[in-house]
């Protein structure tokens, strides 16, 4: 008998994965898992050595929970929080603890790992079903497009502020956490028509979670807005920013080039 994978299958079977307190059988009539170390609880009429109707879900050991905790450590940009997860994950006893109490003070990093996490097994899951649809000679599903975006706008406040100075008009975009922590900053000045970006800053520990990328934006409908053109200067080690830049379709229209005085 063949099933359908939706959600809240998928749901139900990737709690039962990280379950590691017994063996679990997916009953594909009804489309729910159950513990067979429960099975006397349930019907006795029901023969669940029925391969037709219950087959194991997914294996997912401690093993696999650690390796995906390597996977996420090593993608984050926040040298930070990368290096305190890294020595959680060195420690001979209580990683899995360690690792969620070092996560535990970066809230918006947190809520990144468990999302991270359900997409990884989620993928998991569908390999699992794929195999099983081969074998019925049906074509393999696809995943849903992955979400890049590294940081959820809700986590953020934005604030605008505007000051005048000499004429110019001086407008900031600043990212405060929930608890009114600053997490980054953009600033610019308005003069003769062109929108000045003279600040680009990110905290170090939110650095690699996309807050930049948000303030810029930020900036960018101001300037739309406005109708005003924008420029930019980079400092020569940021062409990650620069491909950022580049995507909003900004061009290069000059170089800079500095002679630094010797130090004695």
């Amino acid at each position: 008998m063949r099933f359908e994978l939706d959600k809240t299958l998928i749901d139900d079977i990737l709690f039962h994965m990280e379950n590691q307190d017994g063996d679990f059988l997916l009953d594909i009539q009804e489309g729910f898992v159950i513990n067979t170390n429960n099975i006397d609880s349930f019907d006795e009429e029901i023969d669940y050595s029925d391969n037709d109707r219950f087959i194991s879900i997914p294996d997912w050991s401690s093993a696999d929970g650690y390796r995906l905790m390597e996977r996420f450590t090593a993608s984050l940009k926040n040298p930070v929080l990368r290096e305190e997860l890294s020595n959680a994950l060195n420690r001979n006893r209580g990683v899995f603890r360690a690792f969620r109490d070092a996560l535990s003070q970066y809230p918006e990093s947190e809520k990144q790992w468990y999302s991270f996490k359900d997409k990884e097994m989620e993928k998991e899951v569908i390999a699992w079903y794929n195999s099983l649809r081969e074998e019925w000679g049906l074509e393999p599903i696809g995943s849903e497009p992955e979400d890049n975006t590294a940081v959820v706008l809700e986590d953020f406040l934005i604030n605008e502020q505007l000051t005048m100075n000499n004429e110019k008009v001086k407008v900031s975009f600043i990212a405060e956490t929930a608890n009114g922590d600053s997490a980054g900053l953009i600033s610019a000045i308005i003069k003769d028509s062109i929108l000045y970006i003279d600040k680009l800053s990110v905290e170090t520990e939110y650095r690699g979670m996309g807050i930049g990328k948000i303030l810029l934006a930020k900036m960018l409908e101001k300037a739309d807005a406005q109708g005003l053109d924008v420029q930019i200067d980079l400092p020569a080690e940021s062409e990650f920013f620069a491909r950022a830049l580049l995507l909003e379709e900004f061009k290069p229209v000059m170089q800079r080039f500095v002679r630094k005085r010797g130090i004695e």
